[in-house]
């Protein structure tokens, strides 16, 4: 019998899928301003959802630097004082 995992409650990132990820980065940045911090061509050539998700699950790196700037957009978003993205 297999024990489910452990909650993380103080990790953002639980529990988000990559596509939920996107989209916030995508309602704050835009899809210009996602191209200007990750350099990836699936962000600045007709950019959409669909094609992103295929690039960032093949690529690692590209998947964790939008990890990383996710985490980045919540704590500018705490310091800022608004309120946290929902989901």
């Amino acid at each position: 019998m297999l024990t489910p995992p452990p909650a993380q409650p103080r990790n953002p990132l639980h529990g988000k899928t990559l596509e939920a990820i996107l989209t916030e980065l995508v309602a704050h940045y835009g899809w210009d301003g996602l191209a200007q911090r990750v350099a990836l061509r699936c962000f600045s050539s007709e950019p959409s959802i669909a094609s992103s998700l295929k690039v960032l699950r093949k690529t690692p790196w590209a998947r964790e630097k939008l990890e990383s700037l996710y985490l980045f957009m919540l704590r500018d978003l705490r310091r800022a004082g608004a309120p946290r993205a929902p989901g």
